[in-house]
């Protein structure tokens, strides 16, 4: 099994800053596919950034230039970063963590981002 634990949501007001963590624990012996989807109220699931274990990153449009995703490549790499700048009130959601592992997706339980002056 696969653990995914994220960390780093919060409030934080228009235009700020917020960086989220997601650390995969359980049977991953290698560099998997790892990203974020993000789930607003009452809206789908939409995927915001993924970084392959490659280290090839893509990112949904309405992100691109303000989020940065990244995985720590040292010694946990199964670790992966999103860093958010310049945040809008419209980037409000719960943030998912994922893993890909032999066509499994594993997920996190979420955490909740909320931009709001």
């Amino acid at each position: 099994q696969v653990q995914l634990v994220e960390s780093g949501g919060g409030l934080v007001q228009p235009e700020g800053s917020l960086r989220l963590s997601c650390a995969a624990s359980g049977s991953i012996f290698s560099v998997y596919p790892m990203g974020w989807y993000r789930q607003a109220t009452g809206k789908q699931r939409t995927l915001v950034a993924f970084v392959t274990s490659g280290g090839m990153t893509r990112y949904t449009d309405s992100v691109k230039g303000r989020f940065t995703i990244s995985r720590d490549t040292a010694t946990a790499k199964n670790t992966v970063y999103l860093q958010m700048n310049s945040l809008k009130p419209e980037d409000s959601a719960v943030y998912y963590c994922y893993l890909t592992r032999d066509g499994i997706v594993y997920w996190g339980k979420g955490t909740l981002v909320t931009v709001s002056s």
